[in-house]
């Protein structure tokens, strides 16, 4: 599930002209080409990627992703089998409505009222998690921690994409991946481990301390960036194309998602319980290597070359999945679907940042994370009444299949001729930088 970025006092990003990204030439077929030079001028210094306020962001990064995993595929578990969709896709539905309402939060209160109201939103809640067993209460306590999940995805992401040179934004985005990826590469298997050998309440008190805990890196973050535009709105981004379709596609690959880490443990046979943990673990370590390496690659070739392959091994992916009965192909289905997904995961945000001036980057942060939790609240809901009807490995079958159905934004998106960027709405006071 997503991803979050920040800095030192930030650099003042330039707005670059309405008619083109910024800093990013596009070529005839409308996709991004980044060359990973930060400046033309041939021997320039590259700017420094990691800065002491990225590594203060790194911290809620971490604090805020180990908080959710940790309790994701456990909260399913604590619950019956019939409440693991309503939990999970409480969750989402919270997030998502989070997300829509996020930018003007951050717009009005700054980077760091944003981010510490969003990790006590996640992270208390969880302390009292356990105190009853009622379905309602299970799903109060996730949309709860929905909400302050988004703010931390919608004002951390923001934050840290002004951050990170545009000649590097593929590194850079790789990079915070890797830095979100690697604790939910051990709080999910881990949550699921230590709810089986410990109980319930340890993992979710583990959960509420780690969100807790990185508030107090907050104060050293900037609270706000001097800006000469009105940020540009949802629903703006939701009528350009080209964010619209990488969103979509995206959105596509995080429903897969939704369902691998809700079902996967209610679908595998008993006897091969110890198969889950290790496929949790699979999943998104094979999502993080492949971040990486789109990341490094998006630099160089360009970003929207990488769109349809990550698709289509992700829809593989799952299909692989639906042999749920035998270990290898379990393992072997998640390894390759979390390799299309963290493809699918930089090769969309990279392109989206290309196609907007810096007042957009906001917009491009809530409409990618609303993709991803949108699509694992949709999936983690829809699977479980498709599976009520055909059982599981039918289910994963079938939603494999539905996936390509994604191939038409995905391949309108790559004939599109131009790729043009948000509209920049007329400059309006600039927010005083010391009002956080």
């Amino acid at each position: 599930m997503t991803t979050s970025p920040e800095q030192q006092p930030p650099p003042q990003n330039p707005v670059p002209a309405p008619a083109t990204p910024p800093k990013v030439p596009a070529s005839g077929d409308g996709t991004a080409r980044v060359t990973g030079a930060p400046s033309a001028e041939p021997g320039a210094a590259r700017p420094p990627l990691v800065t002491r306020p990225l590594l203060l962001r790194f911290v809620s990064i971490v604090g805020s992703s180990v908080s959710f995993f940790l309790l994701l595929s456990v909260v399913p578990a604590y619950t019956t089998a019939s409440g693991a969709g309503p939990a999970t896709g409480a969750l989402m539905l919270s997030t998502v409505l989070g997300e829509l309402a996020a930018p003007r939060f951050v717009a009005r209160y700054g980077y760091r009222v944003a981010l510490v109201a969003g990790l006590c939103l996640l992270g208390a809640p969880a302390l009292v998690l356990t105190l009853s067993h009622s379905l309602v209460w299970i799903v109060l306590i996730c949309l709860v921690r929905g909400l302050g999940f988004a703010l931390t995805l919608v004002a951390g992401g923001a934050l840290t994409a002004t951050l990170i040179p545009a000649g590097r934004r593929g590194e850079g985005l790789a990079l915070v991946g890797v830095v979100s990826g690697v604790p939910s590469l051990i709080a999910l298997p881990l949550g699921v481990w230590l709810a089986a050998h410990v109980g319930f309440t340890p993992v979710a008190v583990a959960a509420g301390v780690a969100a807790l805990a990185a508030v107090a890196s907050v104060p050293g973050l900037p609270g706000r960036e001097a800006a000469s535009e009105k940020p540009v709105g949802m629903v703006a981004a939701l009528r350009t194309g080209a964010l619209a379709r990488p969103a979509v596609v995206f959105a596509t690959t995080a429903l897969a998602a939704g369902i691998i880490v809700t079902f996967l443990p209610l679908a595998v046979p008993a006897a091969s319980s110890g198969i889950v943990a290790t496929a949790l673990f699979v999943q998104p370590a094979a999502s993080t290597a492949a971040r990486w390496t789109a990341g490094r690659f998006g630099d160089r070739h360009g970003p929207a070359r990488l769109v349809v392959p990550g698709l289509l091994l992700s829809a593989g992916g799952v299909v692989i999945t639906a042999f749920t009965a035998d270990p290898v192909a379990v393992l072997a289905g998640v390894a390759v679907f979390g390799t299309g997904f963290g493809v699918a995961q930089n090769a969309t945000l990279t392109l989206m940042y290309t196609r907007v001036p810096a007042s957009g980057y906001g917009t491009v942060t809530a409409l990618w994370n609303l993709a991803y939790d949108g699509g694992m609240g949709v999936g983690a809901v829809g699977f479980g009444t498709l599976a009520g009807a055909t059982g599981y490995p039918a289910a994963f079958a079938v939603t494999g299949v539905l996936m390509t159905a994604a191939l038409i934004p995905a391949f309108r998106d790559r004939r599109a001729t131009t790729a043009p960027p948000l509209p920049v709405p007329r400059a309006a006071k600039s927010p005083s930088p010391t009002s956080d």
